[in-house]
């Protein structure tokens, strides 16, 4: 019995990994949803001395977040501001802790019908608008192992 693999698997784990090289992405973020956000800031920010670079209030997803830089990547402190919304639902059933993460993608509507034609539940069909006015769409973690994934593009102003 030979150890080798069969050619068509081989054939499929490279296109599988010329799609991934066409298709870069690195973690922009890591979302935690927390119950008080002024006191998740005396941590992450006060205590851990991560740079406080923005607050924003993101009605669409009935949160506030704050971001911190947290060296090449940004934790993304997310407070409800609904008890409906997915966030409060999230630490309801979880509590706080990490919400997701985020990978930054070159296109989130290339990426989309990329995981959607290859079997992953999308929460989102379409791009939508997220925090700091960026492109974002969520993947379902019950198709991802149980890990929310944002895609996000860059924006205008260089940042994801």
């Amino acid at each position: 019995m030979s150890s080798e693999l069969p050619r068509r698997s081989t054939r499929s784990a490279q296109s599988a990994q010329s799609a991934l090289a066409a298709q870069s992405a690195r973690i922009a973020h890591i979302g935690i949803a927390v119950r008080d956000l002024e006191e998740a800031l005396r941590l992450y920010h006060e205590a851990l001395g991560l740079p406080l670079h923005g607050r924003e209030t993101v009605e669409s997803d009935r949160v506030t977040v704050a971001f911190l830089d947290a060296g090449d990547t940004e934790v993304e402190l997310l407070q409800a501001t609904d008890p409906e919304s997915p966030v409060a639902r999230f630490i309801e059933k979880r509590g706080e802790g990490v919400h997701h993460i985020a990978l930054e993608v070159d296109d989130v509507e290339e990426s989309l019908k990329n995981l959607s034609g290859r079997g992953y539940r999308l929460i989102d069909e379409e791009p939508r608008i997220g925090a700091g006015g960026v492109r974002v769409a969520f993947v379902h973690p019950r198709s991802t192992g149980g890990v929310l994934i944002e895609l996000c593009e860059r924006g205008e102003d260089g940042r994801p």
